[in-house]
């Protein structure tokens, strides 16, 4: 049978290639290769010959390890990936990446590995095609119409972050979300029994979930079967839990932990190809009757895209003013006219700068309507709520508010997932110390180029009261350190809309907004300038003896001190450096202009000194954690202050 015998070239290829690569992990690949096939050839609606169809499902390997699956199924569904890219699997600059990469290999829609993240982005997925089927479909015209499906292992559903993810798809009822388990009992160190043990059925149904267990991952007509009735439960996600056998096809060493992550060796392949009878000799080569098989079923398969092509035309005729707000939303432009406006940047008084985000947040809502986001249980707090908008809901899909409630892993992650997706953009919030949560999400982000926003607020010790727990001191050190993502911490309101228009404008890097709960005055010297990174918020008089940096709330304790400085006969400069990745962008030219070479400086940041000794010669920060008191007598207790920003810029200088 040409079905099997398909399954089969997948096992094969798949092992073949971490074989010529001498690294990966065919476990996977060889126990998944049948519901992996079976959901590919009869359930997914995809078009191989354009992967960026809007209508297609969306498929997430969220087991990212056995890559080599998804590579194989890329291939042989021709994808246009070459058989040349299989054999250079986890080398250099090949499209075989050891993990699936968003961007990188046509059809692969969300980067892979860390586990259980893949599932959260399956959620955000379906999120986006729920609220874009509720924005744009009308009777008969059902343009955004599909389903994701995401492929786990007892890995991904060990981390925190699949309950997260999970119990919040089973609170919104995502009905068109279908994840296939495949539950081989494997772990790295052996079999599950040592760490992992409990009813994964019995949780999925507490969390809301469709149930279903295919006792053999052979048996590929119950796997259809059982993909068929996920998709008519459409008021439940739905998880199909495959029983496989890792490494399935070679005999001596599958069911073992042993086949997770290393080759089958020489004589692994061969007593392979012998168990399952493959009829061909040389590596790397697929029958022939496979291939026509695989024509026969591509081919088959891009009549949905033609179907969907011939339906939105219809659609544009019977509401063009719909069809060209999709359009636009899927193009993921900006509202430029707005961005540019005298009114965006007319706005600054003396506010939290959290206050000043929720507004322009606000003001952007009524002019973006594809803005798509929401906090951890936070928004009254975060200012991240759209107060013209409604709650997305399980019996309101048309809403864009979402409430993640405390789930910040899950949260970033169904955020990348809804970028991702397409036609929305996407933003989430909670207080800047809990970025520790998001991290490894926000990373992945970065790491793929999707322009999410991060509202982090509560910035610094002057949260207060609550204390060191609550109090960020390292974490604007640990975002600055991840490539492709643009801190911002403004100084005042107008800086506020300097990092919104930033975050607006950016398509390939996400953007975190590290924003105040105490106030911050309005500055006179803020500009659009901030867009650069950093720029001079008040000028030296003659010739500046010192250079004065700061961000955020200390920005205007380096204005005072400058005052201060003045009334001794010291002449200084106030750098605002709002963002230092955008800064560091900038010309050599530009910044040696801002920053004096030659001229002593002194850094001021309400937290950990790691990181500004690039630009200072000596940094007022936090050495330590903070205490619980009032924020403007911490400020005091721990040298925030102008009088104290005089007497270390009068040392410098003095050296």
């Amino acid at each position: 049978m040409v079905e099997n015998l398909t399954i089969n070239a997948i096992r094969v290829l798949s092992a073949e290639a971490i074989q010529a690569a001498n690294s990966g992990h065919p476990g996977l690949p060889l126990g998944a290769a049948p519901m992996a096939y079976t959901l590919w050839a009869k359930a997914l609606k995809h078009s191989p010959s354009n992967p960026h169809w809007h209508n297609r499902d969306r498929f997430v390997l969220s087991a990212g390890h056995g890559s080599m699956l998804m590579y194989s199924l890329l291939h042989l569904f021709n994808y246009g990936l070459p058989m040349d890219e299989l054999k250079n699997f986890r080398q250099f600059n090949s499209l075989t990446p050891g993990h699936p990469e968003f961007g990188h290999t046509a059809g692969v829609e969300i980067s892979t590995g860390p586990l259980g993240q893949g599932i959260a982005n399956a959620v955000g997925f379906a999120m986006a095609e729920a609220h874009l089927a509720a924005k744009f479909n009308r009777p008969g015209f059902e343009v955004v119409d599909h389903y994701t499906y995401a492929i786990s292992g007892d890995g991904c559903l060990m981390e925190g972050i699949s309950s997260e993810a999970a119990s919040l798809a089973g609170t919104l009822k995502l009905g068109k979300l279908v994840l296939m388990y495949d539950s081989n009992k494997i772990s790295i160190e052996g079999s599950t029994e040592i760490a992992f043990t409990e009813d994964v059925a019995k949780r999925f149904e507490a969390m809301h979930w469709h149930v279903q267990i295919v006792e053999d991952g052979n048996d590929t007509i119950a796997i259809e079967k059982a993909i068929n009735a996920a998709k008519a439960e459409l008021e439940k996600p739905s998880i199909i839990i495959v029983k496989t056998i890792i490494g399935y096809g070679c005999p001596s060493k599958q069911g073992s932990h042993k086949v997770h992550g290393s080759p089958l060796g020489g004589d692994g392949i061969s007593e392979m190809k012998t168990f399952l009878n493959w009829p061909c000799e040389n590596a790397f080569e697929v029958p022939a009757e496979v291939t026509d098989h695989m024509a026969e079923l591509t081919k088959e398969l891009s009549k949905s895209e033609t179907t969907w092509n011939t339906l939105f035309e219809n659609y544009k005729k019977e509401f063009p003013e719909l069809a060209s707000e999709y359009e636009l939303w899927m193009s993921g432009a900006t509202p430029n006219d707005y961005l540019e406006s005298e009114a965006f940047w007319a706005y600054n008084e003396t506010t939290a700068s959290r206050s000043s985000s929720g507004k322009v947040l606000n003001n952007l809502a009524d002019r973006v309507p594809n803005l798509f986001g929401g906090s951890a249980d936070l928004s009254p707090s975060n200012n991240s709520d759209m107060k013209n908008r409604e709650s997305f809901f399980a019996t309101h899909y048309a809403g864009s508010n979402l409430h993640f409630g405390v789930r910040e892993h899950a949260m970033t992650a169904i955020c990348n997932g809804i970028q991702a997706h397409g036609g929305l953009k996407s933003y989430a919030a909670t207080f800047f110390v809990f970025s520790d949560y998001m991290k490894p999400a926000i990373r992945l982000a970065a790491l793929m180029g999707l322009p999410v926003t991060y509202i982090l607020t509560h910035d610094s010790i002057g949260v207060g009261e609550d204390g060191p727990t609550h109090q960020p001191i390292e974490q604007l050190a640990m975002l600055r350190s991840i490539p492709n993502l643009n801190v911002i911490r403004p100084a005042d309101a107008r800086e506020v809309s300097a990092a919104w228009y930033t975050a607006m404008k950016s398509t390939k890097t996400p953007t975190a907004l590290i924003l105040s709960r105490q106030n911050l005055p309005a500055l006179e010297g803020s500009s659009k300038e901030a867009l650069r990174g950093a720029y001079v918020i008040s000028k030296e008089e003659k010739e500046a003896q010192v250079v004065l940096i700061a961000t955020g709330s200390e920005v205007s304790l380096c204005i005072e001190a400058q005052s201060k400085l003045k009334a001794e006969g010291i002449d200084s400069r106030v750098v605002s450096m709002p963002c230092q990745e955008l800064f560091d962008a900038a010309p050599k030219s530009y910044q040696a202009e801002v920053l004096l070479k030659g001229v002593p400086k002194l850094a001021v940041e309400a937290a950990t000194t790691f990181g500004w000794h690039k630009y200072a010669c000596d940094v007022i920060g936090m050495e330590g954690f903070g205490l619980s008191a009032p924020g403007d007598v911490l400020f005091e207790a721990f040298g925030f202050t102008s009088e104290n920003i005089v007497t270390r810029a009068k040392a410098l200088i003095s050296k």
